[in-house]
C-alpha cells in the first residue's frame, strides 16, 4: 500500500468541517509558516520537494513561485484553478468536496510564500454545490482566525474568494482563467507578459492547480526534502489519478509516482484488471488531451522496460511511442472499443470548446470532427486518413494556447497507432457502422 499524503484522512466523518479538519492536524502549516517562516523560506521548500504542477503541465511548482514580479506597493495575487473540465478527470472536485479546508490550508500558506493579500479560487461553473460547501468552509475559517486581518497576530493579512466560471473547458487556460477572473470573455492572452508579471488585473500572479496547492501544507509540515523523498527522480510526491473506463474498479486513487502502470491496472490495490475478463486495447493516461497509446506501449516503452506512473516514464519515447501524465484522467478501453468513434468523441469536445480567436483551431477542430464523422459513418476514403493528420500538423504550434494541440495530439496518436482501424471504416463501412462493432485484428466484435 503507497503513502497517503492528501488523501489519508478523506473518510475520516465531518473531515469537511474546521473542528474535525483541525483535531487531524489541520491549519498547522499555516502556524509554522507565519510563526517560525520567511515567505522566502516557504517558497525554498517547494522548490526542495521537487513539487509539479497537478493540472496537466507538470511545471515544477517551486520554480514557477519564484518568477514572481514583486514590484514595491504592487498587489500580487494567487488564483487557485479549479476549473476543471479535462474529459476523464475528476479528481479535484473530490478534494473540494472532501477536504475543502485542506485547499483553504494552502491558499492561506501559498498566499503568504507570495505576498498575496487576496487570493481567488475560480471553480468550474456546473460545480456550484461544490462552491457551496468551499464557501462554508472558507467562513469557518474566516470565524477561527485563519482568514481575515491579522492571521494568528502576526501581521499578516488574507482575503480569499470563491468564484464561479460560466461553464467553458477553455478557461481551464491560465490566462482565459484569468480574463474570466475579470468579468470578461474567456479568451487566452498572447504571452509575453506572462501572468508571473502580468496576471489579474495586470499584477503579478501565480496560477496553481487544486491539487498543487493542497500538497503545500503537507511538504511545508513535513519538509520538502521528505516530500522529494517520495516518488522517482524529477517526479516526487503522489499523484491522485482519476481512473475510469473499461476497468472493474474504476475511481479515484492517490499513487505513489513511480508504481508501474501494469500494476495500477490489473493489481486488486488499485483499478482490479479490465472487466468482463477482456482484453486492455489502449489507454488515455493523462485526460482526453494527451496522446492515446496501444496496449503493448502503455505497459512497456518501446525500448522494453516497465512504463510507471511517472512525468518521465510516460513522455519516454516522445510522441511516437510515448504520450503524458497530464492531468491524471486515466481512461482504460478494452477490446470491444471504436478507437474511431472515441476519437471523434473527444474531437466533437474540442470543437465545441474552442473559443475561436486562432483560425488553425477555430478551423482545424470543425474540420477533424468532420472528417472523422465521415470515417465512423461509413463515407469516408482513404484520403481522409491523411487528411486528418495533415489538419492536426496545421493547427499544432499555431495557436495562442494549448487546447489546439490538445484537439490535434489524440487525433494524430489515433491514426498513428490503429491506422489499420481507421482503413478498416473505409474498406468494410458495413460491418464497422453496425452497432457496438469494433475492430481487432482481423476480427470484428459486435
Amino acid at each position: 500500500m503507497g503513502r497517503k499524503l492528501l488523501t489519508e484522512h478523506i473518510n475520516v466523518e465531518g473531515i469537511n468541517t474546521f473542528d474535525v479538519y483541525r483535531k487531524h492536524g489541520g491549519y498547522r502549516s499555516v502556524e509554522k509558516a507565519l510563526k517560525t517562516m520567511t515567505p522566502d523560506e516557504v517558497t525554498e521548500e517547494v522548490k526542495k520537494s521537487g513539487l509539479r504542477g497537478r493540472g496537466g503541465a507538470g511545471f515544477p511548482a517551486g520554480m514557477k513561485w519564484g518568477f514572481l514580479a514583486k514590484p514595491e506597493g504592487v498587489p500580487r495575487y494567487l488564483v487557485c484553478n479549479a476549473d476543471e473540465s479535462e474529459p476523464g478527470t475528476f479528481k479535484d472536485r473530490q478534494l473540494m468536496t472532501k477536504l475543502p479546508h485542506l485547499l483553504i490550508e494552502g491558499m492561506i500558506t501559498g498566499s503568504y510564500a507570495l505576498g498575496a493579500r487576496t487570493s481567488y479560487i475560480y471553480i468550474r461553473g456546473e460545480l456550484l454545490y461544490v462552491l457551496r460547501i468551499l464557501e462554508k468552509a472558507i467562513a469557518e475559517a474566516y470565524a477561527a482566525g485563519f482568514l481575515g486581518e491579522n492571521i494568528l497576530g502576526s501581521g499578516y493579512s488574507l482575503d480569499l474568494h470563491v468564484h464561479p466560471g460560466g461553464g467553458a473547458y477553455i478557461c481551464g487556460e491560465e490566462t482565459a482563467l484569468l480574463e474570466s477572473l475579470e468579468g470578461k470573455r474567456g479568451n487566452p492572452r498572447n504571452k509575453p507578459p506572462f501572468p508571473a508579471v502580468q496576471g489579474l488585473y495586470a499584477r503579478p500572479t501565480v496560477v496553481n492547480n487544486v491539487e498543487t496547492i493542497a500538497a503545500v501544507p503537507i511538504i511545508v509540515n513535513e519538509g520538502g526534502d521528505e516530500y522529494a523523498k517520495i516518488g522517482v527522480g524529477k517526479s516526487t510526491g503522489t499523484k491522485l489519478i482519476s481512473a475510469c473506463g473499461h476497468l472493474n474498479k474504476p475511481g479515484i486513487y492517490e499513487i505513489e509516482l513511480g508504481l508501474p502502470v501494469e500494476e495500477f491496472i490489473y493489481s486488486d490495490e488499485y483499478c482490479g484488471g479490465i472487466w468482463k475478463g477482456r482484453d486492455l486495447k489502449a489507454v488515455v493516461a493523462g485526460g482526453s488531451s494527451v496522446p492515446i497509446l496501444p496496449k503493448e506501449l502503455i505497459l512497456k516503452t518501446a525500448a522494453g522496460e516497465n512504463r510507471l506512473m511517472t512525468y518521465e516514464s510516460l513522455s519516454d519515447g516522445g510522441f511516437v511511442t510515448g504520450t503524458m501524465l497530464g492531468s491524471g484522467g486515466f481512461i482504460a478501453m478494452d477490446e470491444t472499443t471504436c478507437i474511431v468513434k472515441n476519437t471523434w468523441n473527444f474531437s466533437r469536445f474540442y470543437h465545441h470548446e474552442s473559443c475561436g480567436q486562432c483560425s488553425p483551431c477555430r478551423e482545424g477542430t470543425g474540420w477533424m470532427e468532420k472528417v472523422l464523422h465521415r470515417l465512423e459513418h461509413g463515407h469516408g476514403s482513404m484520403h481522409d486518413i491523411d487528411l486528418l493528420v495533415s489538419v492536426a500538423k496545421q493547427i499544432e504550434g499555431n495557436t495562442i494556447c494549448p487546447l489546439g494541440e490538445a484537439a490535434a495530439w489524440p487525433v494524430a496518436a489515433a491514426v498513428r497507432h490503429f491506422r489499420h482501424e481507421f482503413e478498416w471504416h473505409v474498406t468494410s463501412p458495413k460491418e464497422a457502422t453496425v452497432p457496438g462493432a469494433a475492430y481487432r485484428g482481423a476480427a470484428v466484435l459486435a
